[in-house]
């Protein structure tokens, strides 16, 4: 950041940088970034594949986003049928290592929340810190 950057505040309402926190924490976004940490190109029928549970329109409508903020790259090949393959750019590539971070985060303590929301179900009541 330099003193010309503007002060960007994600907890400030109108705040551009919380509508960018929004889009990145976004599940299929997280995935679809994860997707393409490897740095190849991939075809939307391989993201879409490796992606469970995702359709069709949510997987077209999250890459027309990383496209839109220029963390992903499109390329059409003019072949028939057309050939699309989708890239990290060299800013998609700056969120591997935060992505990377929370993935092996959410695996690492899988466990223990879902323990926590098995005890959370059983009591009814929230734990106060210790």
């Amino acid at each position: 950041m330099t003193a010309t950057d503007p002060p960007w505040d994600p907890y400030a309402r109108e705040c551009p940088s919380r509508d960018l926190l929004n889009r990145i924490g976004d599940k299929w976004t997280v995935l679809v970034l994860g997707e393409l940490a490897d740095q190849r190109p991939h075809r939307f029928a391989s993201i879409r594949d490796r992606i469970e549970g995702i359709s069709e329109k949510m997987l077209t409508q999250t890459l027309r986003h990383l496209e839109e903020d220029g963390l992903i790259s499109r390329q059409v090949y003019p072949e028939v049928p057309p050939r699309v393959e989708y890239q990290l750019t060299s800013l998609g590539v700056t969120l591997r290592g935060p992505l990377a971070v929370l993935r092996e985060w959410s695996v690492s303590h899988a466990t223990d929340v879902l323990a926590a929301r098995e005890e959370y179900a059983r009591t009814g009541l929230r734990r106060c810190p210790s």
